[in-house]
């Protein structure tokens, strides 16, 4: 059986956070915003996975995260992919993600080697909390994302790493999580 996986950091709810997630929903924009409870650090983006492969990923996602134990972020920042001109993807920033970071850089190389590819660009720590989907309104959300450029949204405690099941609807997304990799600490 396969499944469309991805392996993320999950971040709690933050209120300052969900003023701009309301914000974004009332602009008049076509967006897909991501649902509060989905709000994570993409780490790695597997797509399609043999469920066979299961043990050998967490192997490895065990081995990416090492001796570390639980540690701060910082959700800071609002922007867009690639550019707040041309926005594909509006997203938060992460500060102080350099653990994770590392953790992406391991996982990419290490899962090459069972056939999902490398990634193209480097890792940005960020969350994605919208897709564009049509070009109404769009400076409004430009708006928005300036506005909040420089805010301080709060602090997570990342205290464990999740491979992920996604399943695509009409409606959206929903994740499962298929094995999570707990930090001590």
């Amino acid at each position: 059986m396969r499944f469309r996986g991805f392996i993320s950091a999950d971040l709690p709810r933050l209120e300052p956070l969900e003023i701009v997630l309301r914000e974004l929903r009332t602009s008049g924009a076509d967006l897909r915003l991501v649902p509060t409870e989905h709000l994570h650090a993409t780490l790695k983006f597997l797509g399609d996975t043999d469920d066979r492969l299961v043990p050998e990923i967490v192997q490895i996602l065990r081995d990416a995260c090492g001796d570390l134990r639980t540690f701060p972020v910082r959700i800071q920042g609002a922007g867009a992919f690639p550019t707040l001109s041309r926005m594909n993807v509006i997203w938060i920033g992460i500060g102080g993600a350099d653990a994770l970071g590392r953790i992406a850089g391991i996982l990419d190389e290490r899962l090459a080697d069972l056939g999902f590819p490398r990634e193209r660009r480097q890792w940005v720590p960020h969350v994605t909390i919208a897709r564009v989907k049509g070009g109404r309104n769009l400076d409004r959300v430009r708006q928005i994302l300036q506005a909040h450029a420089q805010d301080m949204f709060g602090e997570a405690i990342v205290d464990a790493i999740r491979l992920k099941r996604s399943v695509l609807s009409p409606s959206g997304s929903t994740y499962s999580d298929v094995e999570v990799v707990r930090l001590p600490g």
